[in-house]
């Protein structure tokens, strides 16, 4: 909070002893955190010397208010600069409110939620004082056209924008299924980058860090999601019946993966030497450890034996399913370990499995040059 007012001594007094404050060079002025609690501090001390004008604090709060973001996350300097310099009118931020309840309602997931908000309110910020409601099918499909070609949106980013605003007239506005059957560009097939399983085996011996090698090893022998990863906990790991149970995982289904038993062995080493209290991997605070800690481990863990190859913990999902598949493990099966609802899902592995292409010939190696 920013705090403009022409200059008085008994002022700045106040404000000197007030709480977190800060002084700007920039703007000649002090600054608080914007909070509730530094709010009723700042009027309940100056209210013999000041009255408030906070008209501008309460549009902008109105518009933060909301802000497609997940609950606890910080606000980024540029997500504020957009705010200011581009508010919603009122009709917008009235639809896009009712467009976050109706997403909670019928339980979307935080994820699912974010993305579809973000892309939604980056069409209603486009529109300034124009209401969303106004628009036409051909409005919306100019604005596609307008992503792809001007902006550079993927094939598979314009896709979720369609969910996004299908979901809007759809589910909010009530419109017509004419009017949010939108044709939608196809998705190129990428294919992808599989690690070797030497690859694997020299990456988890480089690291000397237990934690960081048993989260690597836990997300390479289960198959998991970085977002399953980092929220397994202790009595998650069935060591009775050597399952690993994936709670609530993409699209809220819980799934029943293998155990290993060489993980099993290395987890019961580290849970004696860490101790940690109830997710398995925790940060260092406590709770569930970051899912950009775990990312970042994985990238450091492939710099250190020189891996160029692409990719997040994602990587190590492929490759394990790509590794079973190999190995002569069915694909129903594998498509059952991953949590997949299609097996059309499952199927890409089989253009990037070697367990067919490595025995055939290319007709190059026939020739006698």
């Amino acid at each position: 909070m920013l705090l403009l007012c022409t200059y008085k001594q008994a002022v700045e007094d106040t404000m000197r002893c007030l709480k977190d404050v800060r002084f700007s060079r920039t703007y000649n002025a002090w600054y608080l955190p914007l909070s509730e609690a530094h709010y009723k501090d700042l009027r309940y001390k100056l209210k013999a010397e000041a009255t408030f004008n906070v008209t501008e604090l309460q549009t902008y709060l109105r518009q933060r208010k909301a802000l497609p973001a997940l609950p606890g996350c910080k606000v980024s300097s540029g997500r504020v600069e957009k705010l200011v310099e581009h508010p919603l009118c009122g009709d917008n931020l009235s639809a896009l409110t009712s467009f976050q309840n109706l997403l909670v309602l019928k339980g979307y997931s935080a994820n699912t939620i974010r993305s579809y908000c973000g892309a939604f309110y980056k069409l209603l910020r486009m529109l300034g004082k124009v209401p969303v409601n106004s628009l036409t099918k051909a409005h919306i499909q100019s604005y596609l056209l307008w992503l792809l070609q001007k902006k550079g949106y993927s094939e598979t980013h314009v896709h979720t924008v369609i969910n996004a605003i299908k979901f809007y007239f759809e589910g909010v506005a009530k419109r017509q299924k004419e009017f949010y059957d939108l044709p939608r560009p196809k998705k190129p097939l990428l294919l992808p980058d599989i690690l070797a399983t030497v690859e694997v085996e020299n990456m988890l011996k480089s690291i000397s860090n237990l934690k960081h090698k048993l989260l690597l090893m836990t997300a390479y022998s289960a198959g998991l999601r970085v977002s399953e990863l980092v929220v397994l906990r202790l009595n998650d790991i069935d060591s009775k019946r050597m399952m690993i149970h994936i709670r609530r995982g993409k699209g809220k289904k819980d799934r029943m993966v293998t155990l290993s038993l060489v993980l099993l062995e290395a987890l019961r080493q580290y849970v004696k030497l860490y101790r940690p209290k109830d997710y398995l991997f925790e940060g260092e605070k406590g709770g569930a450890y970051g899912t950009r800690s775990a990312q970042l481990v994985l990238a450091a863990a492939k710099q250190k034996v020189g891996i160029v190859k692409k990719g997040s913990i994602h990587s190590l999902r492929h490759s394990y399913a790509t590794h079973l598949l190999e190995a002569g493990t069915d694909l129903r099966y594998i498509q059952e370990l991953l949590g997949h609802s299609s097996i059309k899902t499952t199927l890409r592995y089989t253009h990037v499995s070697m367990k067919s292409i490595a025995n055939i010939q290319s007709p190059l190696d026939k020739l006698k040059l």
